[in-house]
Parts: structure tokens; C-alpha cells; sequence
């Protein structure tokens, strides 16, 4: 069932977040693999996971935007990284992983009538570079899907130089990474 933003309470504890990650059933090796190393991250550090100053890294949360056919996806030319993105960004510590995602790309997209799906469609932990004082990190991300109204005119935050949406044949044509293609696999095979 889909939720809004109102619909989504804050949770500091991480044992919210762990339960969500421990209820995602991985459709491949690879995604069981992601999970296996973020649930012993959470192990690793038990307080502040979801923190940007746990140095080694933090849980992320990000999400597809669809429109609302399910036909086209919304991405953002990231500022800092110079590809296309989905859109979503750090916990800074609120451990309910749907409502960061959702948070997000509320912020990031501008669109305020945004609905997610609260389960996860995908892990991906990726290297963030080191720049300026801040060292290299992971990012420990869990990706959702968000259902834009059918009126969304999307605007672009200080996060991204651009925002546009592709239908999946665009996506060939765009400066992005596998994993970024990956998700997009799964929105639209799931807006089917």
C-alpha cells in the first residue's frame, strides 16, 4: 500500500531500519550479497549507521520516480557526481528508510504529492570519493519506488543541475552507472 509523506512517522532506532532490511526477500545473489553487508554494517555500528559522521560510512536512501503511468522515470544530473541519478540522499539519522526516500525526493524533486511504495526494490552499497576534508565512504543505500501525480512538474534542487524524465529507451542514451539501470529494470518491469 502506498504512503504519503504525512504517512510516515521519523524512527530514530536502527532496529526499525534493520527489520526492514531483514524482511527484503533478494531476488538475485548479487542483491542477497548487498543485504549480507548491510546488516553487518548495522552490526558494526549499531548507534549511528544512519549518521553522516560514522566515517566509514551511513545508510542512504533513495528512489525511482515514476510518472504516473509507469512509463517514464525521474532522474537528476547530480551536481557533484556528474551522472544521472535517481533521486534521495542521507538518513541523518531517521532510521524509517521509505520516509527518508520519500523526504528526498519530495526535496529534491519538488513535486509535493509524491506516494512510495514502503518496501524496498533494490540494496546497492557503492564507494562515494573522498572530497575536500571528507574521506571515502560508503554509501549503503535501500531504493524504493515513488508514484508521481499525473500533473508532476518536476523542478531541480541545488542537487542536481537537471531533472528529466526517460522512458526506458532513453536510458541507453545517458551518462549513468549499472546500478542506476538496474533499478530502472525493475520500476518499469514492476509498472507493468
Amino acid at each position: 500500500m502506498r504512503r504519503r509523506a504525512g504517512e510516515l512517522a521519523p524512527v530514530a532506532d536502527l532496529r526499525f531500519a534493520r527489520r526492514l532490511l531483514d524482511a527484503y526477500e533478494p531476488p538475485t545473489a548479487a542483491q542477497e550479497r548487498e543485504r549480507a553487508r548491510m546488516l553487518a554494517f548495522l552490526d558494526e555500528h549499531p548507534a549511528d549507521a544512519h549518521l553522516r559522521s560514522c566515517v566509514p560510512g551511513h545508510l542512504t536512501a533513495s528512489a525511482l520516480v515514476l510518472d504516473a503511468r509507469g512509463e517514464r522515470a525521474l532522474l537528476g544530473f547530480h551536481r557533484k557526481l556528474g551522472r544521472w541519478l535517481q533521486l534521495g540522499g542521507h538518513c541523518d539519522g531517521d532510521a524509517n528508510l521509505a520516509r527518508v526516500a520519500l523526504r528526498e525526493a519530495v526535496e529534491e524533486s519538488g513535486i509535493g504529492d509524491l506516494a512510495i511504495d514502503p518496501l524496498p526494490v533494490d540494496l546497492d552499497v557503492h564507494v562515494i570519493p573522498a572530497r575536500g576534508s571528507e574521506p571515502e565512504h560508503l554509501h549503503l543505500d535501500t531504493r524504493f519506488l515513488i508514484h508521481a501525480p499525473t500533473d508532476a512538474r518536476a523542478t531541480a534542487s541545488e542537487e542536481s543541475l537537471e531533472l528529466r524524465w526517460f522512458a526506458p529507451e532513453g536510458l541507453a542514451t545517458i551518462e549513468t552507472d549499472d546500478s542506476v539501470r538496474r533499478l530502472c529494470r525493475i520500476a518499469f518491469k514492476a509498472a507493468r
